[in-house]
């Protein structure tokens, strides 16, 4: 909302020198938020000229200009900026005569671009200023000429200060205005919000003398299908006003304050009407009363029916679309916009003015669907007070008949049925408990009393009765509320509250967040991309197959392009990644976990209605809301572009590959706890022949699809690991053999990684039977089966000291601590067994790359480090842990 510092000032008291600065911290002091400032961005000397003589002088490009010879000062006198009063000025605009009084910039000052005006020469002449028109003013977007302040109704002294006659030394303060507040989309409400903060003495606008009620014009009230059992129209007021002048300019100081507040002067009826509604927040319209054919009818509309907007669009109408009709069908949208069949022109003499207050949500709908967010939609959205009607229109009345020339008349009507505000009770010491602050019972009338309320004393309490203009005050919390804003929000204490003891993270929760970090970690950027997908992006990304894919329709939509919940997390991503390239980010590495919505085909969800607010519900009002929520499991999905390393002095950029998507996978399948075995695979929105499907071991052993690299479900617990031999003497653990990789040295010519200290690739790995307590320095860790006895080795190495629980022979020694040490190559061949041997019965191969058998083995991966994170979702690992060929991390 854009209040007009000049205006603010009619109606509440502003110390001299006022600044917008000032206003802000004044209005976020009661809530309200600072959002920008407002000038028209014209300074220095500006003034009135008249215009003594001109010479026509034709250009060789076919141009003519006028060398003008105007008076700036009265004569005699020193001008503005000093100098003569008389000045050649070059100009190019051939509108006005000899005698015409124009504004003059002269040198020094500066228009809105900024364009600052001096003294050049052009043309052959020295143009000592400049003519200027209403563009280059800012007051409007009209260039056919300069501005002659004749068509203004103006007839100021030569020399006088032209930024004042036109308003144009005002300003703008702009706030921020919650949906809940919506008395503050008008000058009343802001003037009487700085009233609250500084304590200035406030004047209601609304506060006029109001005639009496108009008569005899028909109005009826037809609404058959109310939205949620609430009438469209529950106050229409219209009056009167004949003979008016619509031909005549808007004055200056209206056609201002309205730029300022962002509403283009579009003619003086109209003109009056926005500037009511700026002032009062109470929406009007004008009618053309000789257009209009017999009285007005409210009503819905019929499904299909057309309807020509003031914009020139012919709409098409829903049938809970709310109509102004007469007996030759719709003459407008009621609280959005007119018809054109009954447009104020011109040639308009006589004028029906309606103040009306519509139903909130009735309007919201047909605003968003036909899109046209108003001015007018924007007030009956948010909730217009109702017992303000009488009074815009009166005041619409008053300025048609000061400054359009019109006479007030008696024909009009008063339709009303809205009821008066119910008393809320509010309990002794409620605010107190409720804020946390010790407020005095006359701190608390007061505090009221001040927003309009009417206070009485009541048993127990305070019998509070809120204004017309707050429909949001419907309790004692909202009373709370406003009495802790009054009074000063840095009144309440700053105090940390205490967390209950055995809370914390869920399951669930570590899960995500262990997720999210591998995938940060490996250089991913986590998004957020909005759910909303169109029909076939979802039939697309949603299955494998080509067919249409069950989805979630929404009712009201926000993009129509997009009415539909997403069932996969793929388009999103892609819609992102595209977005990043058409910007010049090539190199991208995304990433998000999110919900995705999989309604079963054939089953209808939602409920048959919304629950009353004001009531708590039933457990089986909570039960049927849960049942008609369709199926929403959180999926999580990569995408990589571009290069995974970019170019660096010495060395070429790495593309990503799909080695970079499989290591990203298989990081997050263990800190899920999964088996993750990769499988070729189809999708229809995927290359065919370059696609993979990742098949997800359960406890059980059974399997499941984890779809095309597009989401990678958490399983319910952690498997088991068990010993490579049945012999009694092995145990079943909780252990998890988790793909480790050790630094070795790449010794391939070809390798462009050659000169980095460290190279990344696969070591072998056995699974232990057993966990191994946690050493502070483990070198090697492997298991070796023998007959029906497996044995555990591993080499420590403790203050100088080398001990051994039982020699692996076959066990090399795997690499040093990480602190610096350059590491030893390692093998390829796994430790536990030959080369080329199968595994052991309780290993899988699907868990990661065991040995030299499995596809891919000793690949390229990342250059970074992997996670330090706990595959149940715990602390972190220890980093001589993660430096190690086997994993076997407590359960």
């Amino acid at each position: 909302m854009r209040v007009p510092i000049s205006w603010l000032a009619e109606y509440v008291d502003l110390p001299e020198g006022t600044t917008v600065a000032d206003l802000h911290a004044a209005l976020v002091k009661v809530g309200l938020e600072e959002e920008d400032e407002h000038t028209f961005g014209v300074s220095g000397p500006v003034v009135v000229g008249e215009v003594l003589e001109f010479t026509p002088e034709p250009q060789s490009n076919g141009k003519t200009i006028r060398w003008c010879s105007v008076r700036v000062a009265p004569e005699g006198q020193m001008a503005a900026d000093g100098g003569a009063d008389v000045r050649g000025i070059v100009c190019g605009a051939g509108n006005f005569e000899v005698g015409d009084k124009v504004v003059v910039t002269l040198p020094g000052s500066v228009l809105p671009g900024p364009f600052p005006i001096a003294a050049r020469k052009t043309y052959g002449h020295v143009s000592d200023g400049m003519i200027a028109s209403a563009r280059e003013l800012g007051l409007g977007e009209e260039h056919d000429g300069i501005l002659r302040l004749a068509t203004l109704g103006l007839d100021p002294e030569v020399g006088t200060d032209a930024l004042q006659l036109l308003g144009l030394d005002d300003a703008a303060v702009e706030v921020n205005v919650t949906p809940d507040r919506g008395y503050a989309f008008s000058v009343r409400g802001i003037a009487r919000e700085y009233a609250h903060s500084t304590g200035a003495s406030f004047r209601d606008p609304a506060a006029l003398p109001v005639p009496a009620t108009g008569e005899g014009f028909s109005v009826t009230i037809d609404d058959r299908a109310p939205i949620r059992g609430q009438v469209g129209a529950s106050v229409f007021v219209t009056r009167v006003v004949r003979g008016i002048d619509a031909t005549r300019p808007t004055p200056p100081w209206l056609a201002s304050r309205l730029r300022l507040a962002g509403v283009r002067s579009i003619s003086l009826p109209v003109d009056i009407t926005n500037y009511v509604m700026f002032e009062l927040g109470q929406p009007i319209h004008a009618y053309d009363l000789d257009r209009l054919q017999g009285g007005i009818t409210v009503r819905r509309a019929t499904e299909g029916e057309k309807l020509t907007t003031l914009d020139g669009q012919v709409r098409t109408l829903s049938a809970e679309d709310l109509l102004i009709t007469d007996d030759s069908g719709p003459i407008g949208l009621a609280g959005v916009m007119g018809g054109a069949t009954t447009e104020v022109s011109d040639a308009t003499r006589d004028v029906l003015i309606e103040a009306a207050n519509f139903d909130p949500v009735s309007i919201a709908r047909t605003a968003r669907r036909h899109k046209l967010p108003s001015e007018a939609s924007k007030r009956f959205e948010r909730g217009v007070d109702p017992a303000v009607a009488d009074a815009a229109a009166a005041r619409v009345v008053q300025l048609l008949v000061d400054l359009a020339g019109g006479t007030a008349d008696p024909l009009g009507s008063t339709h009303r049925t809205t009821q008066p505000p119910a008393p809320i009770r509010l309990p002794d010491g409620f605010v107190a408990r409720l804020i946390g602050v010790e407020y005095g019972q006359d701190e608390i009338r007061s505090a009221l009393a001040e927003i309009g309320a009417q206070v009485e004393e009541a048993e127990g309490g305070l019998s509070v009765t809120p204004p017309t203009w707050r429909p949001d005050l419907t309790d004692a919390p909202s009373l709370a509320e406003e009495v802790a804003r009054l009074a000063g929000y840095d009144r309440i204490p700053s105090v940390l509250p205490v967390a209950p003891p055995g809370r914390g993270l869920t399951r669930g929760q570590k899960l995500r967040r262990a997720v999210a970090q591998i995938l940060a970690a490996n250089g991913g950027v986590e998004v957020l991309a909005f759910p909303f997908v169109g029909k076939d992006r979802n039939d697309r990304f949603g299955a494998p197959e080509a067919g249409e894919v069950p989805a979630i329709r929404l009712a009201n939509p926000l993009d129509g392009e997009a009415p539909y919940l997403r069932t996969s997390l793929l388009p999103g991503l892609v819609e992102i990644a595209h977005r990043n390239r058409a910007r010049g980010f090539a190199d991208v590495a995304l990433f998000e976990i999110g919900s995705v919505f999989r309604p079963e085909a054939g089953v209808t969800y939602g409920t048959a209605g919304i629950p009353p607010i004001a009531a708590l519900p039933t457990h089986a009002v909570l039960e049927e809301i849960q049942a008609g929520i369709p199926p929403q499991p959180r999926h999580v999905a990569t995408l990589r572009m571009g290069s995974a390393v970019p170019k660096q002095p010495g060395q070429e950029a790495v593309p990503a590959d799909w080695r970079d998507a499989l290591t990203s996978v298989e990081q997050v399948a263990a800190a899920l706890r999964v088996r993750i075995r990769p499988v070729r695979g189809t999708h229809q929105a995927l290359h065919p022949g370059r696609t993979a499907r990742l098949m997800a071991d359960g406890p059980s052993g059974r399997r499941r699809s984890a779809g095309p690299a597009s989401s990678c479900p958490p399983w319910p617990r952690m498997p088991t690991c068990r010993a490579s031999s049945p012999s009694p003497s092995s145990t079943s653990t909780g252990c998890w053999p988790s793909p480790i990789r050790t630094p070795t040295r790449c010794r391939s010519a070809r390798c462009p990684q050659r000169r980095r200290t460290s190279h990344w690739s696969w070591r072998s790995r056995c699974p232990p039977p057993t966990c191994v307590p946690r050493s502070p320095r483990v070198q090697g860790l492997c298991s070796k089966t023998s007959g029906s006895s497996t044995t555990i080795a591993a080499r420590a190495s403790r203050r100088g000291r080398s001990r051994s629980r039982s020699r692996c022979a076959s066990a090399p020694r795997t690499g040093r601590s990480p602190r610096g040490r350059r590491p030893r190559r390692s093998s390829r061949a796994s430790p536990s067994r030959p080369s080329g041997s199968a595994p052991p019965s309780g290993s899988s191969a699907g868990a990661g790359p065991a040995d030299n058998t499995r596809p891919g083995a000793g690949v390229r991966m990342s250059a970074r480090p992997a996670p330090a994170v706990a595959p149940h979702g715990g602390a972190p690992l220890p980093a001589w842990l993660r430096w190690n060929p086997c994993l076997c991390p407590l359960p």
